[in-house]
């Protein structure tokens, strides 16, 4: 295949990904293996992750009308009713810190566990089986209705939960972080609006770090960087953003009107298959 258009192929794939709650990190390793890249390849890790924030910077522009009005009513909310420990930016601060810190010291792991197509594919199955569960059980027991309403344990939890989608790929940060919201009382348009709020923090630093450690010189996981592969990266960073861009949006009203039920078949279809062909073509 044609570099410029695998390029562009897996810019789409993140794009499409990113958001939804089935596995942006899944879907780009099983691609990336069925079209023969090499999962242990310094780059293509550094590839996967560093266009994640091309999807990810769609989100401050999205989202810029409801940024201001937070800057802006810090620390007091916009009823006033909030303090500087359980304003909607302090509580997106808090559960990045619960993710990050466990996170950064499973660094090893997580870079293992990016290449077990096996783990990614029980992961799509298992997590969509618990997001089918949660969404049938809770959709309609929410009274956490926004962000504006959330407490200080309710963001440590969804913390929690977004540190298991980084141990585990596979398991989506945003099933993690909305399935979580959903258990301990958020509404589904509130557990997404605050999953879209934390992964803005949380994939800025994993994509600097990675990046950072990709490209520095002397790291045993250093990569020589050319003009070809950067031509690549930049392509599949630009095509991420303009996809995730209008996922975003559609997302944002589906939820609201249908629920999660049919991301839950997809991911179990999505695993099974994976299954099925890691399994063939071992053999």
């Amino acid at each position: 295949m044609n570099d410029y258009f695998l390029s562009t192929f897996l810019g789409v794939i993140e794009g499409l990904t990113e958001f939804l709650p089935v596995s942006s990190t899944a879907h780009l390793r099983i691609a990336e293996a069925m079209l023969g890249l090499d999962l242990g390849s310094g780059y293509w890790k550094m590839f996967s992750i560093v266009i994640q924030l091309g999807a990810i910077l769609t989100l401050p522009i999205y989202f810029w009308n409801r940024i201001t009005e937070f800057l802006s009513t810090f620390p007091g909310g916009s009823r006033g009713d909030r303090t500087p420990l359980t304003h909607p930016l302090s509580l997106t601060l808090i559960a990045f810190v619960v993710t990050a810190a466990p996170a950064y010291l499973l660094t090893k792991v997580i870079g293992k566990n990016l290449e077990s197509l096996s783990l990614m594919a029980g992961s799509l199955i298992v997590g969509g089986v618990i997001m089918w569960v949660v969404d049938a059980v809770y959709s309609n027991r929410g009274k956490t209705r926004f962000m504006d309403d959330m407490t200080t344990p309710q963001a440590i939890w969804i913390g929690i939960c977004q540190l298991v989608s980084a141990v585990v790929p596979g398991t989506s940060r945003s099933m993690a972080t909305i399935a979580g919201g959903q258990l301990v009382g958020m509404t589904r348009a509130a557990a997404l609006e605050f999953s879209f709020f934390l992964s803005i923090p949380t994939m800025a630093v994993a994509t600097g770090y990675e990046a950072l450690k990709t490209l520095r010189h002397g790291n045993a996981e250093s990569v020589a960087m050319n003009r070809h592969l950067w031509v690549l990266l930049i392509i599949g960073f630009l095509v991420s953003f303009v996809v995730a861009y209008g996922v975003v949006a559609w997302f944002m009203a589906w939820v609201r009107r249908h629920g999660f039920v049919p991301f839950a078949i997809y991911r179990i279809l999505a695993g099974a298959f994976v299954f099925y062909w890691a399994f063939h073509a071992a053999h």
